[in-house]
């Protein structure tokens, strides 16, 4: 069978065991509805189902499809509405297929594909498509393949609209024509780690805390004063400056060690 063309038989039975048994013989069941018309049982072979499609239109592709049994054969102008597979072996279960008038609109979906390369990406901006599929209206003969939207011209910030998105003469894009289809964004910037910054913090303030006083013996850490204070040179330190300045120094341990646990 040539893409766009396929033969189907009028199926007269139906349930699972004429379809079990008409799988077993290489065929599957269908059927045809729409345009006003009484639905059409049929049987047809899934590998010229397969051919009959157009490997890039796919379920958009027009179909003149023949179909033999009953008093004469007749010709349908259809299109592949559904269809049903096996989940394990991905084979073709079942085929719905809906009558198409060539002289009357439809709605359709077609691939969006972006072309060039974005002014803004070239600079480290991040492309962003909004759509990837978009639904056009237009008369059967005239389905495109797909749509395709240049972005050469975007810089970070900059938006391609639907009104952008090339269209061929009687096709129509259903979307909103301010509705963005593709953004240039800018990169996401790097957090700064807090943790090395208030590690800092804490080692400086520990440092001063810890610093041992002029006259003190090693390891002893200083006295608490008053903001701007010195302590007085030669003035031993009391029991309650000792202990404030152990509570100090603790506080600034327990600090540095969420820091140094990685906590930012």
């Amino acid at each position: 069978m040539e893409v766009g063309k396929l033969e189907v038989h009028l199926r007269q039975e139906s349930g699972k065991g004429y379809a079990h048994k008409l799988r077993q013989a290489g065929r599957i069941p269908a059927v045809c509805y729409g345009g006003g018309e009484e639905p059409i049982a049929l049987a047809l072979d899934p590998r010229a189902l397969k051919d009959a499609l157009d490997p890039e239109k796919r379920q958009n592709t027009v179909i003149t499809m023949t179909v033999k049994g009953g008093d004469a054969d007749r010709q349908l102008t259809v299109m592949l509405k559904d269809y049903q597979t096996d989940p394990l072996r991905n084979t073709v279960l079942h085929a719905d297929f809906v009558r198409v008038d060539l002289s009357r609109e439809i709605h359709v979906t077609v691939p969006l594909l972006l072309t060039g390369k974005a002014e803004g990406v070239k600079i480290g901006g991040i492309l962003h498509q909004v759509f990837r599929m978009v639904d056009v209206a237009c008369l059967p003969d005239r389905i495109p393949t797909k749509l395709e939207a240049d972005v050469s011209a975007l810089n970070i910030g900059d938006a391609l609209k639907a009104s952008d998105v090339k269209v061929t003469t009687g096709v129509r894009v259903l979307l909103d024509p301010k509705q963005s289809v593709a953004v240039v964004v800018a990169p996401k910037e790097e957090k700064v780690e807090e943790a090395a910054a208030v590690e800092g913090a804490v080692e400086g303030a520990a440092g001063q805390v810890a610093a041992p006083a002029e006259g003190a013996k090693p390891g002893e850490a200083a006295a608490p004063g008053k903001p701007g204070e010195a302590k007085a040179e030669g003035k031993p330190e009391s029991k309650e400056d000792k202990r404030a300045a152990a509570k100090m120094a603790a506080r600034v341990q327990a600090k540095a060690d969420k820091v140094g646990g990685g906590e930012s």
